[in-house]
């Protein structure tokens, strides 16, 4: 939260490297299917061209394991940043090659290079200190903007700030600040809305939130080791046998803070997750052996809705059934509605629940969509991210 930012200081005319999160979805023909990464770089990138900075543009796409692959290039990111910003994105065809280093040291103000992607080099993972020390020489200046891969410590992330001062840009202030405040200082009650299908990808983030909340909802496949844990049936469901106890003590220490868990009361089920499948909703205590839970069920969403209204501020994380089958999104979607409807601080933590909330058209109507699944999970759970940690304190 005390970190500086591009605002804290002075940028007029230096050359700025800028960490970004371009990792967007493209279709087969290499066309971006969904911007939206590319739009909330903007605002920072629109700021440096006004102080008149020489701008170097880097990010990653995709997994391409240290070599270049034609389909990671960020050939097609640099072609949707001129459209957007209608200027000229200069692309290099490498990353710390004789092509970027000559682009990088030709660049004049107010000019943009975008390098390509910096994963076509293992150093990048491995966060290798000459590998960080060449992209660091090609500026005078380090900006993260890429929340989303800040819980990684990468060159590109973290290595870099070793050799030049470094800030944030205004994305990442505003992801800390969202998601800080409602950690550390919310407004109250406070509910955390948790779904997905494990309970061993959450147990650090229910566990710090026990400690701040108010409510805690708990639906998605992780609900059904919870009741496993207390003996009931749950069939072919989604459950961790090996996190039963687990389970049962996160309930014990809901009680021990008084916090309120709820957890759903009925649940559709079916004989196999797939497309026009015989359908039904029972109890949750109620799961036939051979049936297995999908989605929450009407009970549940009224319960659920009921709890929220009160709230005034809700992080959500995390689908609350198989929501990429229509037929058991109704739960994720009914949430959705529910959040987008009330007046309370609604954040949204990256990741299927901002795919869930875009997809119902409803992501104008949240107070903030991370941009980062994996971050914003990290840090719920109170660890520290090391591409925040890298930059200079205020």
């Amino acid at each position: 939260m005390n970190k500086k930012t591009i605002k804290d200081i002075d940028l007029k005319g230096k050359k700025v490297f800028v960490r970004c999160d371009f990792n967007v979805p493209m279709d087969e023909n290499q066309n971006i299917t969904d911007n939206a990464r590319i739009v909330a770089a903007l605002p920072t990138i629109k700021y440096l061209l006004e102080q008149n900075c020489k701008i170097i543009l880097a990010s990653h796409l995709g997994r391409p394991k240290g070599e270049f692959k034609p389909e990671y290039s960020l050939a097609p990111v640099a072609k949707e940043l001129s459209k957007l910003l209608d200027k000229n994105v200069i692309m290099a065809k490498d990353v710390i090659g004789e092509d970027a280093m000559q682009k990088a040291k030709d660049l004049k103000e107010g000019e943009i290079l975008l390098i390509e992607n910096v994963r076509f080099h293992k150093e990048e993972t491995e966060n290798d200190p000459e590998f960080s020390k060449k992209l660091a020489s090609m500026a005078e200046i380090f900006v993260n903007d890429a929340f989303g891969t800040a819980h990684r410590a990468h060159s590109s992330t973290t290595g870099i700030a070793q050799y030049i001062p470094a800030v944030s840009g205004f994305l990442i202030e505003k992801e800390l600040k969202f998601l800080g405040n409602a950690v550390n200082n919310p407004e109250r009650p406070f509910v955390a809305i948790l779904g997905g299908a494990k309970v061993s990808d959450k147990i650090g983030v229910i566990d710090n939130l026990l400690e701040k909340v108010d409510t805690l909802i708990i639906g998605g496949g992780m609900a059904y080791t919870f009741f496993k844990a207390q003996g009931y049936e749950v069939g072919n469901s989604i459950c961790e046998l090996d996190k039963l106890d687990l389970a049962n003590h996160l309930i014990e220490k809901a009680k021990e803070k008084g916090v309120k868990l709820l957890l759903p009361v009925d649940t559709k089920i079916a004989k196999e997750a797939k497309e026009d499948t015989e359908s039904k909703t029972v109890k949750c205590t109620e799961i036939p052996a051979d049936w297995e839970g999908l989605d929450i069920g009407e009970e549940t969403i009224k319960l659920f809705t009921e709890e929220i209204k009160n709230a005034k501020t809700i992080v959500w994380n995390g689908p609350l059934g198989l929501f990429e089958i229509k037929e058991f999104a109704t739960g994720t979607n009914a949430m959705a509605k529910a959040l987008a409807e009330i007046d309370a601080i609604t954040i949204i933590g990256g990741g299927d629940s901002a795919a869930a909330v875009k997809k119902a058209g409803l992501e104008d109507k949240m107070t903030h969509i991370s941009t980062g699944g994996g971050a914003s999970l990290e840090f719920l759970e109170g660890k520290n991210l090391p591409g925040i940690e890298a930059l200079m304190d205020k």
